[in-house]
């Protein structure tokens, strides 16, 4: 029998891949250090565990409307206006089951057949998938190590057609760990607006930024003509620990916020209605547990950074946000490592997880294969291991 030719074309997520392979070699037994999921070591908070126990003791157990409880979506609204100085109403707000959820719902809502969606690269490994679910078609704008992967105006108007419908923004940016800055995202806004385009706006790791200065903005700040055009995406996965709760928010205009609920009662009902009473005590709780986490994320990224630097044969920028290094593995291409020869970021990460046991996840899922991702949301001895292993595998 012929299945769908459209999904039949939708790869599976490398970083899933990576981290199924990596458990199933510690389930072998095999002494294998991962380094391919971005999850948090850390536990979920206890505060965020015990409105959870709550919720299931009072019985909080049912169907809730499909976008989420409003207890919840006022919770959110507070959270914007709070962080971001941005004024939602609870009608302007979407729950789903995590962020990638609301992405989905996000590509589903604002595309037609053969809109161009700008997604500047290296990219998040599901955003292109995400778009050609939603019968949109990717325009990859490679930003390069030299300009701190980040994209320009000039490279956004150098794709810019008349089928171009939205720009992704991820900033933090997974993989790259990147931050725009305020007036790069100014321009950008302005670019949008004159345009007349969506902007897709992640910014899941936004309590995760380590440099002076500035902390996170979002695009949407910069007044009414670019709020209405962009599309918030967060959730409480990253910040708190709980990716496995699977609660993501959006925020967008009403008739946007509409058009996503419609699409998600009829796909997934509504999210857990447990997590989402965790989820709102994340949001109004102690905020303690996020600084500590920030702060322990810091030293671990300080560390992986000086340490690839020092390795012959890599390297690697120095992340402003998120939990992901980005190693430079160009000069690696071309050669012979153990009898295998690298042509491939895939070919690097292969020799590496079956000769040194350690995994990683291939640049090339990224728009990026002159780098391989390490993500630092690990262990300090996890992450001395695996540093260890690798001077050691390159050294022979």
């Amino acid at each position: 029998m012929i299945l769908s030719e459209k999904n039949m074309g939708i790869s599976a997520s490398p970083t899933l891949a990576i981290d199924a392979k990596y458990k199933a070699m510690l389930a072998e037994g095999i002494d294998v250090v991962g380094f391919g999921t971005g999850e948090p070591d850390f536990d979920t908070p206890n505060n965020i565990k015990k409105a959870a126990i709550e919720a299931i003791e009072k019985g909080y157990t049912k169907y809730t409307p499909a976008s989420g409880i409003l207890a919840l979506k006022k919770a959110v609204c507070e959270k914007f206006k709070r962080e971001n100085g941005l004024d939602y109403g609870p009608s302007q707000i979407v729950i789903s089951n995590g962020a990638k959820h609301s992405l989905v719902n996000t590509f589903d809502a604002i595309l037609n057949p053969g809109d161009e969606v700008i997604i500047p690269a290296p990219y998040w490994v599901s955003y292109p998938e995400m778009v050609k679910l939603a019968d949109g078609v990717p325009v990859e704008v490679q930003a390069t190590e030299e300009d701190g992967f980040k994209v320009t105006v000039a490279q956004l108007k150098s794709v810019l057609s008349d089928r171009t419908k939205a720009i992704v923004i991820n900033s933090p940016s997974n993989p790259t760990g990147m931050i725009y800055s305020a007036k790069e995202l100014m321009e950008i806004a302005d670019f949008a607006v004159e345009n007349d385009l969506f902007v897709v706006s992640d910014e899941i790791y936004e309590h995760l930024i380590y440099s002076e200065g500035e902390g996170h903005v979002s695009i949407a700040s910069f007044g009414e003509e670019i709020k209405k055009r962009t599309i918030v995406i967060n959730g409480v996965s990253k910040s708190y620990a709980m990716t496995g709760w699977r609660i993501g928010y959006a925020a967008a205009t009403p008739e946007i916020a509409n058009v996503m609920s419609n699409i998600q009662s009829h796909a997934a009902s509504n999210p857990s209605s447990i997590s989402q009473y965790a989820a709102i005590e994340a949001l109004e709780g102690p905020q303690d547990s996020v600084e500590q986490m920030r702060l322990a994320f810091k030293e671990r990224r300080e560390y992986m950074v000086n340490r690839i630097n020092s390795i012959e044969g890599v390297s690697c920028l120095m992340p402003d946000g998120a939990f992901y290094v980005m190693m430079n593995i160009s000069a690696l291409k071309g050669k012979t490592i153990q009898g295998k020869v690298i042509n491939s970021s895939d070919d690097f990460c292969d020799i590496l997880l079956e000769k040194a046991l350690i995994a990683l996840v291939p640049g090339s899922g990224f728009g990026a294969d002159d780098f391989v991702r390490w993500s630092y949301a690990a262990s300090m001895e996890k992450i001395r291991s695996g540093l260890d292993r690798l001077e050691k595998f390159l050294a022979k």
